[in-house]
């Protein structure tokens, strides 16, 4: 007898071969046999009419904190993901010093807009080592999860304080490069560092303080163990973005590791900026280069409201310095007051196209109940007043928390992100699954990859579509046993009716420590995610077993693996 059995599927095995007919049939973690299984299953799941796929690979995500209170990484799984990877834009929750806890929270809450509150009432700092921090995920983990280690906390660890104000010497560097060992060692993908990003003082994040040479040397015991690199680049400026693609490509053959840059989106005035990154990423590819840029599926949805910061305004000074450093209070009495209103009203007037078509999503008074769905050009119009003058009496007619839409922003030129998504050296992700829960979901990215440009448009078959999010990010990742559905390979496999799957409406909910909200996605046409050979979530069930593992494995010793060779 197996242990489950999935009968009567259709197979798209993740190879971008044709999909076929057959049942599937799983002993332990491992598939053990795919044509007519004439057994008994202890458990059997039926998928006439379903796809049975390899388990989705998510990797771009932020789960870092939400896993140490939350192992399945809700609702990423229930959308058919069966590993992600946290760690990304040079922040990771180890190896981290007590000393530092507070500042890493600060850069969280600013980069990826995750509530200190969270932090405060649902992590129990118990680790420090990056070892440790693996050790207390592992508890209860449903998903897998293959972690990236920052470089920002890397330079803390190593460098305290100076990490954000100096370059590091090099016995520092050489020091950053044993605890980089350290962590790959302990369960580590890669190193993720940025750019761009800022901290809660709107200072440059430590690993901006960096030079060409110690990112090299980083690189370098990447090499040793042919890990990831992955960057945020200055994706504003196609140049820019060019010059750090280039640099990937010059490590990626200089130490023969893979690399990874994000965001890659395609807006209205950037297409051709699109064109140019993606000509040299060809141009690298052709010189035995790996340097893979990754692109969401989604168009660029972002929600706010003045209670919290929101990385919308970064544009606008005056905005976002009062939402960053002000009270409640203040905020308020900043919107009331006519002079530093006026001020207010003026920046605005920078982009004066964006605020007409927001939209107004949720309020907490019946008066305002009526107005909710409509676009703040036609509050406005009621109300004789601007859009952006309306945005501000709602916000303070609700106390800050008049929720607002800015809908499709970019990335929704189909034709244009059809033909990225399908582009051989595209790698799929970015969905920051985990972060900015209080701007959009990403939960779903997967499921609009189906629903829109699979099912809708018909821009990208089927087969292609599961093996660029399975067997490629499995490859580019060097994730041993997963991305396939083979005999030997582990059992993570998502199993999903092709007619249905879909993202469910954005929905604002309160399920994050400290009495948070976010916003999050129910899935649409996902039957049965199996996770290492168990059912981890079901439409019928719910939630299942836990079986998650760290991703890729125990890793091989440099010298062993040189032995081998």
């Amino acid at each position: 007898m197996y242990d489950l059995i999935v009968r009567n599927g259709t197979i798209v095995d993740g190879s971008g071969m044709p999909a076929y007919r057959a049942d599937l049939a799983i002993a332990g973690d491992r598939i053990v046999k795919i044509g007519r299984v004439e057994e008994a299953g202890a458990t059997e799941i039926d998928a006439e009419d379903k796809i049975v796929a390899p388990g989705f690979i998510d990797p771009h995500t932020h789960f870092d904190a939400q896993l140490l209170w939350d192992g399945y990484a809700k609702p990423a799984l229930s959308h058919g993901v069966t590993t992600i990877v946290p760690g990304n834009c040079s922040l990771s929750l180890a190896p981290l010093k007590a000393k530092h806890r507070m500042k890493l929270v600060g850069m969280f809450n600013q980069i990826e807009e995750m509530p200190l509150k969270a932090f405060e009432e649902g992590v129990v700092w118990d680790w420090e080592t990056f070892a440790e921090y693996i050790q207390r995920i592992r508890k209860g983990l449903a998903i897998n999860v293959a972690p990236l280690v920052g470089h920002s906390v890397l330079r803390l660890w190593v460098m305290g304080d100076d990490a954000m104000e100096r370059t590091a010497t090099d016995a520092e560097v050489t020091e950053m490069q044993a605890v980089l060992r350290e962590c790959l060692e302990a369960g580590a993908v890669g190193l993720s560092t940025s750019y761009v990003d800022m901290d809660e003082r709107l200072q440059p994040v430590p690993s901006r303080f960096a030079d060409a040479a110690e990112v090299d040397r980083l690189a370098s015991v990447l090499g040793e163990y042919g890990r990831m690199l992955q960057i945020v680049p200055e994706f504003y400026d196609a140049d820019l973005t060019i010059a750090r693609l280039d640099q990937l490509a010059e490590l990626s053959l200089k130490y023969a590791i893979p690399t990874t840059f994000s965001p890659l989106f395609v807006n209205a005035d950037n297409i051709g900026a699109v064109d140019r990154v993606m000509a040299r990423v060809d141009e690298q590819f052709l010189r035995g280069a790996r340097v893979w840029p990754q692109v969401q599926t989604r168009p660029i949805d972002i929600s706010f409201c003045f209670s919290v910061p929101s990385l919308l305004f970064i544009r606008f000074p005056g905005w976002y310095r009062i939402m960053r450093f002000g009270t409640h209070e203040e905020i308020v009495a900043t919107f009331s007051d006519p002079n530093q209103r006026e001020t207010l009203i003026r920046e605005a007037k920078l982009y004066e196209g964006l605020w007409p078509r927001l939209i107004l999503r949720q309020v907490t008074s019946q008066a305002n109940q009526p107005l909710v769905g409509k676009t703040l050009a036609e509050i406005a119009a009621l109300r004789g007043t601007t859009p952006v003058e309306a945005m501000i009496d709602l916000s303070l007619e609700e106390d800050l928390e008049a929720h607002f839409l800015a809908g499709d922003m970019g990335h929704n030129d189909d034709d244009k992100v059809g033909s990225l998504l399908r582009h051989p050296r595209v790698h799929i992700g970015a969905s920051d699954g985990g972060a900015h829960i209080l701007s959009f979901s990403t939960y779903g990215d997967t499921g609009y990859l189906f629903a829109h440009f699979v099912r809708d448009l018909q821009s990208m078959p089927m087969e292609e579509a599961v093996k660029k999010i399975t067997a490629d990010t499995a490859a580019i990742w060097g994730i041993p046993e997963r991305g396939r559905l083979e005999i030997g390979h582990v059992a993570d496999i998502t199993v999903f009716d092709p007619v249905q799957i879909d993202r469910g409406v954005e929905k604002f909910v309160q399920d994050v420590p400290g009495d948070g909200h976010r916003y999050v996605r129910d899935p649409l046409g996902i039957e049965t995610v199996i996770v290492s050979g168990a059912v981890a979530w079901s439409h019928e069930h719910g939630y299942g077993d836990a079986r998650g593992q760290i991703l890729p494995g125990e890793c091989v010793q440099p010298a062993d693996r040189i032995a081998a060779e």
